[in-house]
């Protein structure tokens, strides 16, 4: 049986930023699509997590990507109209019960440019 990750969003002006919560995660899949998004793998104990979110806006998948560490798989998604803000990561006006904002790195955006490309740059590189 699968089940949703337990998944953080925030917006920024260039990108849209998720965080799937899974620790010690394995076959890890993320396939970005330009209005779509679907996670899957599985957990150290073999639980196997999958989401799906059709996405509220249009981003560049090709300027998309992910970041596995220990404890989460990070996606950042180049919007596809910047500096518009994103009220919401999905199409639908629904919050499912495992999507939750990340208000730890919701800031607003004055002046937040360079701050975010410093830490595009930064998950790039690894």
């Amino acid at each position: 049986p699968r089940q949703p990750a337990k998944t953080l969003w925030y917006d920024r002006p260039r990108y849209v930023y998720l965080e799937f919560c899974v620790e010690d995660s394995s076959d890890v899949k993320v396939i970005i699509e330009d209005q779509r998004l679907v996670f899957s793998c599985k957990n150290a104990d073999g639980l196997e997590f999958y989401n799906e979110i059709n996405l509220y806006a249009r981003v560049n998948s090709k300027d998309s990507r992910e970041k596995r560490s220990d404890r989460s798989i990070t996606c950042f998604m180049r919007k596809w109209k910047e500096k518009v803000a994103w009220p919401r990561i999905t199409k639908e006006n629904i919050k499912p019960a495992w999507l939750s904002v990340d208000f730890d790195n919701w800031r607003d955006w004055e002046g937040d440019e360079e701050v975010e490309r410093a830490m595009v740059e930064q998950y790039a590189e690894v």
